[in-house]
């Protein structure tokens, strides 16, 4: 497998509000031979904090994706098929893969702008979309809203259940808050950082990027409307639903996604039994919730946690193939 890489200049996030680059690198892994006919590309979403290149990683403990690539190619697995890893990373340390006001056109992007790219200059048979965490939760979001695009769907673990996952690290975000006197305050102290992933940065930033498209306000302090109320202590439950209309979830509930769902060629949800952000409790409402509407899909629990889980790809990858690949 080789890695190529497509400079592109977007004009979706040209002038965003956060200043975040337009200019952005699509990494590649594509067969070292082509085949005289067109192959699947599977974009894969990168979790949060995280870009799409990272998979690449030179680590000794475990394969890279081109690595892990070609070996499932070798071992009769998968077939010819590419990986798109895009970047959608932003000052707070992502966007979900969602566009919003506060952060800039990142669907426009994603979806329009870099799968246009792709095809211009490889022959496509099919579309997917996978992703982890964050990604995961950007995979199947876009294809219930956008089933148009995609033929199959990958989520390792991804953010769903949000009463049970995201909602108890709020308090961490408020803390911050409250202790660098304003949402501008913190932004500006964590881009003069040198250990930005520390842990009294990552919980706080994480909880304001999810705000900052979960729940856009043009009259906050950078458009980004907060789900508490520092004065009195409290969430505020109006902001609170405004994020649990992205929780996928509650999305299944709504026949239009159901029916974009059953138009997959492959469905695959998994997650580990002891993630550490209680993920899979939501993975299991959403399979069950699948189930009660009679969408085919796959669902696999594992006996591991949230992090360093690229091995499940040996698991998906050859699925989503065979899905692609079928006539």
């Amino acid at each position: 497998m080789a890695v190529q890489v497509i400079e592109h200049t977007s004009r979706a996030l040209q002038g965003n509000p956060l200043g975040d680059p337009h200019v952005r690198k699509l990494h590649l892994v594509v067969p070292d031979a082509l085949p005289d006919h067109p192959i699947p590309c599977v974009w894969w979403l990168a979790g949060y904090a995280g870009v799409g290149r990272a998979m690449l990683g030179d680590d000794p403990w475990q394969e890279g994706l081109e690595e892990r690539v070609a070996r499932l190619m070798a071992e009769g697995r998968i077939g010819p098929m590419i990986v798109a890893l895009p970047d959608a990373f932003t000052r707070l340390g992502g966007c979900q893969y969602l566009s919003s006001p506060a952060v800039g056109d990142y669907e426009q992007y994603l979806l329009h702008e870099l799968r246009a790219e792709v095809e211009a200059r490889f022959s496509i048979s099919r579309h997917a979309i996978a992703g982890k965490s964050s990604g995961g939760f950007g995979a199947i979001v876009h294809a219930m809203r956008h089933p148009e695009l995609f033929d199959a769907v990958v989520c390792h673990s991804g953010d769903m259940g949000f009463e049970m996952s995201l909602f108890p690290d709020i308090p961490q975000l408020m803390n911050s808050v409250r202790d660098h006197g304003s949402v501008e305050a913190l932004v500006a102290a964590h881009g003069k950082t040198i250990k930005k992933k520390d842990g009294r940065w990552f919980g706080p930033l994480s909880m304001l990027a999810l705000a900052s498209v979960y729940s856009p306000d043009p009259d906050a302090p950078m458009g980004i409307g907060l789900p508490f109320d520092l004065a009195q202590g409290t969430l505020r439950r109006d902001v609170l639903e405004r994020w649990l209309a992205f929780d996928p979830v509650r999305m299944i509930e709504d026949p239009r996604h159901q029916a974009a769902l059953k138009g997959m060629r492959l469905v695959f949800v998994d997650c580990g039994r002891r993630d550490e952000h209680a993920l899979h409790w939501g993975a299991l409402t959403f399979h069950r919730r699948l189930e009660a509407a009679g969408i085919p899909h796959v669902y696999q629990e594992f006996d591991d946690g949230h992090r360093n889980t690229g091995y499940r790809l040996d698991e998906s990858l050859p699925q989503l193939y065979a899905a692609l690949s079928a006539p």
